[in-house]
């Protein structure tokens, strides 16, 4: 069974984004893969600002990555750009830290003037750690999601979209080996 970590680098608490990071996750657990949940945010600033990968939540979630064959990017747009709190967090992975994995970059944000922000700004760091192949990523209007009994609606001009975009992940993983773990095939 494929492993997927889904990332989500939103320093609020009531995050649309978290949300559907979270919608993504139980998507492709429903689809039979196994599913984590990295929140940035929960990791010790100091650690992660200090780059201190010896912290023992920093190195968990540094192992949790490498242990994954499928990575989900999902990140708020402030000023053009993905987040800080994911930057930081990527900064700490080691320089080929994709290598070998699918992953799928999404981002949220309140106007689609951000939408090129993945391309050109998030895309080009998944490949420079080596991802595997990066699926076509996915830009998500704010006023499109909508908080539901803890839970979330997406509007319909971006469900089905997102819903292609997510099968395209899946799909993708079936072409990754597992991950080796010591020796062994995970």
């Amino acid at each position: 069974m494929s492993s997927v970590l889904v990332i989500s680098g939103s320093p609020s608490r009531t995050s649309k984004t978290e949300r559907i990071g979270e919608h993504i996750a139980q998507r492709l657990s429903a689809a039979g893969r196994d599913v984590d949940h990295l929140r940035v945010r929960t990791l010790p600033a100091d650690a992660l600002l200090g780059a201190d990968t010896s912290a023992p939540a920093i190195a968990e979630a540094v192992a949790a990555v490498a242990a994954a064959d499928g990575i989900v990017l999902a990140t708020p747009t402030y000023k053009a750009s993905y987040s800080g709190l994911l930057k930081s967090f990527l900064d700490l992975l080691p320089q080929f830290g994709f290598a070998g994995k699918a992953v799928l970059p999404l981002a949220t944000g309140g106007t689609i003037a951000h939408v090129l922000a993945i391309d050109y700004a998030l895309r080009p760091v998944v490949h420079s750690l080596g991802a595997r192949h990066a699926v076509q990523s996915f830009f998500l209007l704010d006023k499109h999601v909508t908080v539901v009994d803890g839970g979330i609606s997406v509007h319909p001009d971006s469900g089905g979209p997102l819903a292609d975009v997510i099968e395209q992940f899946d799909k993708a993983l079936d072409g990754i080996p597992h991950t080796t773990v010591l020796g062994r095939s995970a």
